[in-house]
């Protein structure tokens, strides 16, 4: 791995982890990170609409792979309500104050988090309807994460969704001036640019999805983004 973060460390500092997640949720609003995964999810959202066309709300459950202070599923339940879905949300941390932080509702939308590592969830197969993982991959090495996508696909019922990030010098310049602009902390700055450093081309990305049996394309967004996802039963085991 290059480099070390606060967030590698399930025992870091509480105040340190509530600091850099509540700055990690701002730069997630402000550059990309959460519009990235929500319009990946949109067309699973509108095609269950068109299918379903009885017009009833129906009720998945989302799991949230990493999910920190939890600001993008909550982000994707807002955009699922609009096409007649109400999400379940549910996060899989293995740092203790992260998912404590998580759990506090926010606008009425309540999230349920699970200490457990992503590589072996503790989860039936098919047993939830979406799993979305943004900005953990780049955390583990990249054996073990193609390892991970193949635990989220055996989940995953109707989707699987992951975002990164797209590795580049602009962006680590940019970030980092950013972050001193917004005012974050130096802990910020400094993990933000170790993010960028850990994260992938898209012909990486889309190795790691071919080393995990999925078939899926992987493509770059807004924000220096990549994102891929798939139907789990169109995936290739």
């Amino acid at each position: 791995m290059i480099g070390t973060e606060l967030l590698d460390d399930p025992a870091a500092d509480p105040v340190a982890v509530n600091r850099e997640l509540r700055d990690i949720a701002r730069l997630n609003a402000l550059f990309g990170g959460t519009r990235a995964v929500v319009r990946e999810l949109e067309p699973f959202f509108e095609r269950r609409g068109r299918e379903s066309g009885n017009g009833k709300r129906e009720t998945w459950t989302l799991l949230d792979v990493g999910t920190g202070l939890g600001d993008i599923p909550r982000a994707a339940a807002r955009a699922a309500w609009r096409y007649g879905i109400t999400l379940r949300l549910v996060g899989i941390e293995r740092n203790r104050t992260a998912a404590r932080l998580a759990r506090v509702p926010e606008r009425g939308l309540p999230l349920a988090v699970v200490l457990a590592d992503g590589g072996a969830l503790p989860l039936a197969s098919r047993s939830v309807d979406v799993i979305v993982a943004s900005q953990v991959l780049h955390h583990v090495p990249r054996a073990m994460a193609a390892r991970w996508v193949v635990e989220f696909d055996r989940v995953a019922r109707r989707a699987v969704v992951l975002a990164d990030l797209r590795r580049s010098r602009v962006a680590m310049a940019g970030v980092w001036a950013a972050c001193f602009g917004l005012a974050m902390g130096r802990v910020t700055r400094h993990d933000a640019v170790v993010s960028l450093r850990r994260g992938y081309t898209r012909e990486e990305f889309s190795a790691m999805l071919r080393a995990a049996g999925v078939r899926a394309v992987a493509h770059c967004r807004p924000g220096f983004r990549i994102v891929a996802s798939w139907s789990p039963e169109n995936s290739v085991q």
